[in-house]
């Protein structure tokens, strides 16, 4: 199995959070015990005469982070967007905020849900400031409340300062890009953050800091967040649970301390990776 370059901050940081957790530390309350705000049941997708996604049943409770976790292929993406429509299931049903996603208007429904990408989708002809604004000013807000709103989510991704408001994308390194990417999801307060590869593009270190600055900012704004990565690591680190993804199928849905310890054929091989890694850094 081929999972490409696994994060050095990510991998060491995700053994040294699980290795200092207490063995008998309490569950997390389980979804049947907190509001559920995204939901599969049995969905399939297919696309011509392939199934992408193949009996796919979930369900993601307020204020936690889901990764979703496999290879490329493995139908990530393709559930990714069932939840703001942007696909529709060839048969079963996604739900949102307990409304079937087909029942929302689907420009209502991409409003309320951020959408962070890899390659970011900045518009490159609007500056740092008309990009973070641009949902906010379609939602009407007062001219006012988008000036601080703006600020607000400078200043809560480390872009301080007027420093960076009236750049434009190609005056910003990745890392910069990123931030405002993340600035642009949240500006409009979405109870919903969904995150396809956010960071993969990013080199080593810059990707590693985005990933610490990440899982602040989860325990700062408490959103609920469904993430896609192939990196272990990653989804050691910041999720809250972890949906091992594979052609199509959901096969299992772990805690990341039971992702570690899990005897599954396609856990264990992950953690193996990520073992072999870690002693090829060592033998250097």
């Amino acid at each position: 199995m081929t999972l490409g370059s696994l994060d050095v901050l990510a991998s060491s940081q995700a053994r040294h959070v699980l290795a200092r957790t207490p063995c008998m530390t309490p569950p997390a309350p389980s979804e049947t015990d907190r509001e559920v705000v995204i939901e599969f049941r049995r969905v399939h997708y297919t696309l011509n005469n392939r199934e992408l996604l193949n009996d796919v049943s979930l369900s993601v409770a307020r204020g936690e982070t889901l990764v979703l976790l496999g290879r490329s292929g493995a139908g990530k993406t393709t559930a990714l967007k069932m939840i703001n429509r942007l696909l529709v299931p060839t048969s079963g049903e996604a739900f949102v905020e307990g409304k079937v996603t087909t029942e929302w208007d689907p420009i209502a429904l991409r409003r309320k849900i951020g959408y962070v990408i890899q390659d970011i989708g900045l518009f490159p002809h609007y500056t740092v400031t008309q990009n973070i604004s641009l949902i906010p000013q379609l939602e009407r807000w007062p001219a006012d409340r988008v000036r601080e709103r703006v600020k607000e989510m400078l200043e809560t991704v480390g872009l301080h300062g007027k420093t960076f408001e009236h750049r434009y994308p190609h005056q910003l390194s990745g890392g910069q890009r990123q931030r405002v990417g993340v600035a642009r999801a949240l500006a409009a307060d979405p109870d919903i953050l969904l995150m396809d590869e956010p960071f993969g593009a990013l080199d080593p270190m810059t990707r590693g800091e985005m990933q610490n600055e990440f899982k602040a900012l989860e325990r700062h704004l408490g959103k609920t967040v469904v993430m896609v990565t192939h990196d272990v690591g990653e989804a050691l680190v910041l999720g809250t649970r972890i949906g091992l993804m594979e052609t199509g199928k959901l096969a299992r849905v772990y805690s990341p301390r039971d992702f570690v310890h899990a005897t599954d054929p396609m856990a264990t091989a992950y953690m193996s990776q990520l073992r072999v890694y870690d002693e090829a850094k060592g033998e250097k």
